[in-house]
C-alpha cells in the first residue's frame, strides 16, 4: 500500500465505510490531513493509531528493551541497576519508531521543537497520535563542540564548521544530536549542505569523541561527557532534556521501577557528576503526559 492513503483506501484498509471514516477524520479522532480539499492519511501513523485502539484488548506487551538515542549515564545505570531492559541504539527517531511499533517498552529521545522549544512532546504527539505516552526526565545535558585537547585549531562557535579543510564528523540523520545540529546551523544561517562531513557518521555520541581523540576528525558535535571520558576540550553550545518516553502502563512495570528506583540512589547522582555535563536535578520526574 502508498505511504499516503485516500479516504477510499483509508476506509478499506480499516473496513470501515467512506462516510465512518470521514466523521473520524473531521473529529479529529485519528491521524489525517484535508489538503486541497481532499482527506489523506499516512498509513504508518494510521497504523499506529489503529494499534492503540487495541491496545486495551491486548495482553502483550512489548520486549524489554530500551530504544532510540545512546547516553552514557544511561547505560551506565541500565546495567547497574539489574532492571533487566536489554538497550537498542539508532537514534531518537528510531527509538520512537521502535515504540509505535510495539518493538520496545522506551524510547530515549532529545528532540527539541523548534517551533515551540519544547522537548520531545511535540515529537511523540506526531509519533504516537492518540496513545497514552509519559514522558519522564532522565537528565539535562549540555551539547557542543568536541574538539582536540588544547584546540589547535582555535574553534569556538557553530560558524567555525565552515572553515575550509576541516575534517567533521557527524551523527546518523535520525539521531537526535544531528536534528539539533542542523537547527543550529540553520539559526546562524548555514546550510546544512555547506558543511563538509566526514563520509561515514558516528552511530553514537562515544563514536563521536573517539574519532575527535583518534585524530580521524578535527571536530564532532555531542555531549560534554564523553569529551570528558576523553580528556578532549567541550564548548557548550546548547542544554536539552534528555528523556524516557513509554505508554503509561509500562511505567508501572518491574523493569522500569527498578531503573527509576537505582536513579534515586546517591551513587547515581555521583557517577553523573563524575562524568560531567549532567544536571540530574530533575530526574524522575515527569516531563509531559499525553
Amino acid at each position: 500500500m502508498p505511504d499516503v492513503l485516500t479516504l477510499r483506501e483509508a476506509a478499506q484498509y480499516l473496513r470501515l465505510s467512506e462516510r465512518s471514516l470521514y466523521d473520524l477524520a473531521r473529529a479529529g479522532r485519528l491521524p489525517a490531513a484535508q489538503l486541497g480539499g481532499k482527506w489523506l492519511f499516512p498509513r504508518a501513523r494510521l497504523e499506529g493509531w489503529l494499534a492503540a485502539q487495541a491496545e486495551g484488548q491486548s495482553s502483550a506487551d512489548p520486549p524489554p528493551i530500551l530504544a532510540g538515542s545512546h547516553d552514557p549515564l544511561l547505560d551506565w545505570a541500565v546495567r547497574q541497576s539489574g532492571c533487566g531492559l536489554a538497550l537498542r541504539g539508532g537514534g531518537s527517531l528510531d527509538g520512537l519508531a521502535a515504540l509505535a511499533e510495539g518493538a520496545a517498552m522506551a524510547a530515549a529521545v532529545h528532540l527539541r521543537d523548534p517551533d515551540t522549544d519544547a522537548f520531545n512532546e511535540p515529537a511523540l504527539r506526531d509519533a504516537l497520535p492518540h496513545r497514552p505516552v509519559v514522558g519522564i526526565t532522565w537528565a539535562w545535558r549540555m551539547q557542543g563542540l568536541i574538539l582536540p585537547r588544547g584546540n589547535p585549531l582555535g574553534l569556538g562557535e557553530i560558524r567555525d564548521l565552515l572553515r575550509p579543510g576541516l575534517r567533521i564528523i557527524g551523527r546518523q540523520k535520525r539521531a537526535g544530536s544531528h536534528v539539533l545540529l542542523v537547527h543550529l546551523l540553520g539559526e546562524a544561517g548555514i546550510r546544512l549542505d555547506a558543511v563538509r562531513f566526514l563520509d561515514e557518521p558516528a552511530l553514537a555520541e562515544d563514536e563521536v569523541a573517539a574519532a575527535v581523540h583518534e585524530g580521524r576528525a578535527d571536530l564532532g558535535f555531542g555531549i560534554g561527557a564523553e569529551a570528558a571520558a576523553r580528556g578532549l576540550e567541550f564548548i557548550p553550545l546548547f542544554r536539552e532534556r534528555f528523556d524516557l518516553v513509554m505508554d503509561r502502563r509500562q511505567y508501572f512495570s518491574v523493569s522500569m521501577q527498578r531503573l527509576w528506583r537505582f536513579a534515586r540512589l546517591p551513587e547515581f547522582a555521583a557517577r553523573a557528576g563524575r562524568l560531567g555535563g549532567y544536571d540530574v536535578a530533575a530526574t524522575g520526574e515527569v516531563s509531559f503526559c499525553l
